[in-house]
C-alpha cells in the first residue's frame, strides 16, 4: 500500500527561513515578526503544524510524497507560474509541493541548472536577528549583516534554513515561509516536510528545472 506524507497546515503557516540571498517578505500588518520569530512561530517542525492525515495530492495544502521505494534517475521541476516544485524519479512523479519563488524585482531565473551543494543544517550568512546577551531582547529583528552589527554585549542569530539544496550561484531550495505568492529574494521555499523529502532524495548533480 503507498503511503502519503501531508502536511495540512495552509500555505501562511509554513515555516519562515531564509537562505543566504532570501529575505522573509511580509506585509505591513504582520512586519513586527522577525527572522527568527517567524521561523520559531511557524515552524512546520514536530508540533508546531505537521502532521501525518488522510490521503491528498493537493499540493496547496502542504504536498505529498509517494518516492520511498522508487528507482530511477531525480529530476526537480519548479513552475514559478504554478508556484509548485515536483520531483521526478525517471519519468514517475513521485512528489509535489507549494512553494514561494522570487518576489518582483528579486525574480528566480527561470532556467537549466544543477544541484551544486547540500547542506542539512544551513544558516543564512546574511539575515538573521541581533538579540542583547544579558537580557535575551531581540534589539533587531530584521538584521542584514552587511548593514548591521551586533554590539558589545550583543549577539547576531544567523537564520536557520533546513535542507538546503543550491542550484544556481546564491540561489537555493530550502525550508521557508509561504505566504501564498512569490516573496522570496529568489531562493524556493518550501513547507519543512517537502524540503527534506527533496533533500533527501536530490544527489549532488540532479537537474534543477525552473519554468
Amino acid at each position: 500500500m503507498k503511503s502519503f506524507l501531508l502536511l495540512t497546515a495552509p500555505l501562511i503557516s509554513a515555516t519562515a527561513i531564509l537562505f543566504t540571498s532570501c529575505a522573509s517578505t511580509t506585509t505591513p500588518a504582520t512586519s513586527s515578526a522577525g527572522y527568527l520569530a517567524d521561523y520559531k512561530t511557524n515552524s512546520g517542525l514536530p508540533g508546531q503544524g505537521t502532521e501525518l492525515a488522510a490521503v491528498s495530492k493537493d499540493p496547496n495544502k502542504g504536498g505529498y510524497w509517494d518516492g520511498d521505494g522508487v528507482s530511477g534517475s531525480p529530476l526537480i521541476k519548479i513552475s514559478v507560474a504554478k508556484q509548485t516544485a515536483s520531483f521526478y524519479k525517471g519519468n514517475q512523479l513521485v512528489g509535489q509541493a507549494p512553494i514561494s519563488t522570487g518576489r518582483e524585482g528579486k525574480i528566480t531565473p527561470k532556467g537549466t541548472y544543477k544541484v551544486t551543494q547540500k547542506s542539512k543544517n544551513h544558516k543564512s550568512s546574511l539575515y538573521g536577528v541581533i538579540k542583547d546577551n544579558a537580557t535575551g531582547a531581540v534589539v533587531n529583528a530584521k538584521a542584514d549583516s552587511r548593514k548591521h552589527k551586533a554590539k558589545a554585549g550583543q549577539t547576531f542569530e544567523n537564520v536557520p534554513m533546513p535542507y538546503f539544496l543550491r542550484f544556481n550561484g546564491a540561489i537555493g531550495m530550502h525550508t521557508g515561509h509561504l505566504p501564498g505568492y512569490p516573496a522570496s529574494a529568489g531562493c524556493v521555499r518550501l513547507p519543512d516536510a517537502m524540503a527534506k523529502h527533496f533533500f533527501d532524495s536530490a544527489a549532488i548533480g540532479t537537474p534543477v528545472i525552473v519554468q
